[in-house]
């Protein structure tokens, strides 16, 4: 049978993790969770510490610092790449996925390389998002689109499911996103490197826990990424298409 480990980063979670660990472990018995904690000041690691205490399959991650959800996922990567696991999942801490729609996702992981558990979808729905989060997320999504030209309605969603090959296939030490950027940045690779993707509709919903990690910093570092990716992709396709038709005049002389 086929190894899937969840990665759940945590910072400042412990009003929730237990919950959405728990959850986890109800709807799919056979994952296991690592638990990645950026050595939150609220005592979140002492809690996934028990957690792990009373059950074999969570285990936990503990980093020194609070080094970003970009790197505490490719730490997480790295980690079940070496445990030799076959999928392996991203989720959040504070209940906004819904452990509920996880077994979709993991049934869906056999026929894609990456499944995207997708707002944007038919299908999918958000829940008590104020009228800004929805127009920031649709906007963004939208601006992906167009500038990069990738066929993917989700392309931020931080709830998927990716094969091991296709981490392994992607490049993950040039990695350096963080935040939302994160996931356009992985997305990306694996539209480039001609990898199968497939959204699957969840419903998001709003944490009703914690405080969001989201800020100024993190929008900025993906509004001035993406223009930069989309503007090289974009210069690169005028570029062949120019030499495309040098070509073809050539021919016809």
């Amino acid at each position: 049978m086929e190894r899937v480990v969840v990665l759940i980063p945590t910072y400042d979670e412990r009003d929730s993790i237990a919950r959405q660990v728990q959850g986890v472990r109800a709807v799919s018995p056979q994952v296991d969770v690592l638990i990645i904690d950026d050595d939150s000041p609220d005592g979140t690691g002492v809690v996934a510490d028990e957690l792990a205490a009373a059950d074999p399959q969570v285990q936990v991650l503990h980093r020194t610092a609070k080094n970003g959800l970009g790197q505490a996922y490719l730490d997480g990567f790295a980690w079940a790449l070496d445990a030799g696991y076959d999928t392996v999942v991203e989720m959040d801490a504070d209940g906004s996925h819904r452990a509920t729609d996880l077994p979709a996702l993991l049934e869906a992981a056999p026929l894609a390389d990456l499944v995207i558990g997708s707002r944007w979808v038919a299908g999918g729905a958000i829940e008590n998002w104020a009228p800004h989060r929805k127009l920031l997320s649709v906007g963004g999504n939208q601006y992906v689109r167009m500038l990069l030209g990738m066929p993917v309605m989700d392309a931020t969603a931080g709830f998927r499911v990716y094969r091991a090959e296709a981490l392994r296939h992607i490049g993950l030490d040039a990695v350096a996103s963080q935040g939302y950027c994160f996931q356009v940045d992985l997305t990306w690779r694996v539209v480039r490197a001609g990898l199968r993707i497939v959204e699957v509709p969840i419903t998001f919903v709003e944490r009703d826990a914690g405080e969001s990690k989201m800020s100024r910093d993190i929008f900025v570092e993906s509004l001035r990424n993406v223009t930069a990716w989309g503007m090289r992709y974009r210069y690169e396709q005028a570029r062949g298409l120019v030499s495309a038709l040098t070509v073809g005049r050539s021919a016809r002389r």
